[in-house]
């Protein structure tokens, strides 16, 4: 039977957004909407009353941001009409793990980027739009906020365009703003949808449409505001212009969305026109060519490495994106990478920390495997004649830290919460040269990421450990065996240090070291990034 019906109906998508944003909260309404979960959590730190379903890790809980990427996976009908199965890969909210986002966003098919409406376009922003706009993701613009004082819509189109660099179409406008915000007006319909505010927004918010000019609306807002809402429809349709979906679908054009997450206005509405528009899994590149979707072999990759997602079991998780075929229980593939066999017996459907046994998947879904140490970020997985995908690249790291054990009975324990985390990707392993592999040096992107490694060797592996930033901000690999690396000349100022493969790495300063580094070694290759050659390596 063809597997083509059920590629088509897969929307897997990611949400981007500045920290502070609103993304968890508008995650938990698209799971209310989508009938998920009952009840939506209120994530306000302050006024807590559910954790956010989304937050499985209690340091996400505590701080109130997403700090792991974690897979949400619901089936959504439109109201009358065709049915989907949404793969939502909600992402780390903090710019210290854009790293982890880059790589979700790598199994996405399509990005919600959403915008604060008082604060537009912010630097976060910026950055993943640069990783989407690099793929040509399809993306779609949630402004979010519309429920507090905002900016004018205009401007904030405007923005989009001029700052991002990214034609804009509006599909809905919005009635008022803060105090005034009553509803948005669905510009394929022409129906001017009114909410009305739920309790904390834990439940659906209640709708009635109208005429977007029924008199009974000066009723609602003032005159001042329902003329700006009128002269802002007159505005976009005497330009005429129609929506592009080939446009969109080359990442050219955003249609952009008025709402708010909090009090649920315009979820629903976008939730609706988001899984009609967005795409279905598309090829996906390999080294011998693009592979199909509806290619009846079974191929994916695994974007995301997780240990201890369930403390009870100390296990480890690979998230495997299905790009073509069909999952099946117990079916046996290739590893690319190391060239065996792998029965794929314990399949699971992830959602938050929950998991479920699974029995089939397909192209679009994300699949959690079991992993005994067999997978890594990267690994192309295959059925029949070997696919090889492009590799994930790593960040270059700019954090530095030593690291060791303040109990030295715990040392097994150090050493397997190092090796484990080490394999999620969050973290690059190095140690001294040509010493004991004791007191391991950490590099990371962003300094929050040591942090969350202190508590989860704590938390998870129950070793208390000591951390010490160092001095450095950039690691170039040297193109040397260890005996003729040991006999470079170094600044004083840098350190040589071993990768977790025993391959020889300089930690530098600054950049001005790095060039007297090269000035004293002209015959020697320094390669920016620890892990791969310079050109593979991603900015951060």
């Amino acid at each position: 039977m063809s597997i083509t019906p059920e590629v088509r109906k897969r929307r897997t998508f990611a949400i981007i957004s500045h920290p502070d944003a609103g993304k968890t909260t508008l995650t938990e309404k698209l799971l209310l909407y989508g009938g998920a979960i009952q009840v939506a959590g209120q994530v306000s730190a302050r006024k807590r009353q559910r954790q956010a379903t989304s937050d499985w890790m209690a340091l996400e809980r505590e701080r109130g941001i997403s700090i792991t990427s974690t897979v949400l996976q619901f089936p959504y009908a439109i109201s009358g009409g065709e049915s989907f199965v949404v793969n939502l890969l909600d992402t780390p909210g903090h710019q210290d793990f854009g790293e982890d986002t880059y790589r979700t966003l790598l199994a996405a098919d399509a990005a919600v980027m959403l915008i604060d409406a008082a604060k537009g376009v912010e630097p976060q922003t910026k950055k993943l739009f640069a990783i989407c706009r690099a793929r040509r993701l399809p993306l779609f613009t949630f402004i979010n906020k519309m429920d507090r004082p905002s900016r004018d819509p205009l401007e904030l189109l405007d923005e989009l365009e001029n700052v991002l660099g990214i034609g804009v179409y509006p599909m809905n406008w919005p009635l008022g703003n803060g105090e005034t915000f009553k509803g948005v007006y669905d510009r394929q319909t022409r129906e001017l949808h009114l909410f009305e505010r739920s309790a904390h927004g834990s439940k659906r918010a209640a709708v009635q449409t109208a005429d977007a000019r029924d008199p009974q609306l000066r009723e609602l807002v003032d005159d001042q505001t329902y003329r700006q809402f009128i002269d802002g429809i007159e505005l976009l349709d005497g330009a005429g212009a129609d929506f592009n979906r080939d446009a969109m679908l080359r990442g050219d054009v955003s249609p952009v969305f008025f709402g708010s997450a909090g009090t649920n206005f315009g979820v629903q509405l976008f939730l609706d026109r988001f899984v009609t528009l967005a795409p279905s899994p598309h090829a996906r590149r390999a080294a011998h060519g693009e592979v199909a979707p509806d290619d009846e072999r079974f191929t994916g990759f695994v974007f995301k490495v997780q240990a201890n997602m369930d403390p009870r079991h100390r296990d480890r998780i690979a998230f495997v994106r299905v790009c073509s075929g069909k999952f099946e229980r117990d079916m046996v593939v290739r590893n690319a990478r190391t060239g065996k066999e792998v029965r794929l017996s314990r399949g699971m459907r992830l959602f938050a920390d929950e998991r479920e046994s699974l029995e089939t998947a397909f192209a679009g879904d994300v699949v959690g495997l079991a992993n005994p140490g067999v997978f890594a970020i990267g690994d192309t997985l295959c059925e029949g004649a070997l696919v090889r995908f492009d590799p994930i690249p790593p960040f270059a790291p700019e954090h530095f830290a030593s690291v060791r054990s303040i109990d030295t009975s715990s040392y097994k324990s150090f050493g397997k919460g190092i090796e484990q985390l080490r394999e999620e990707g969050a973290i690059q392993v190095m140690y001294p040269f040509g010493s004991p592999r004791t007191e391991p040096i950490l590099a990371a992107v962003g300094a929050l990421q040591f942090e969350v490694v202190k508590y989860r060797l704590e938390s998870e592996y129950n070793v208390k450990t000591h951390f010490t930033a160092l001095p450095y901000s950039l690691a170039c690999r040297v193109q040397l065996d260890s005996d003729a690396a040991a006999r470079m000349q170094l600044p004083s100022n840098a350190k040589l240090v071993e990768d977790w493969s025993g391959r020889p790495v300089v930690l530098f300063e600054s950049e001005w070291s790095l060039r007297l580094a090269r000035e004293w070694n002209p015959a020697v290759g320094f390669v920016e990034g620890t892990a791969v050659d310079a050109e593979e390596t991603v900015a951060s």
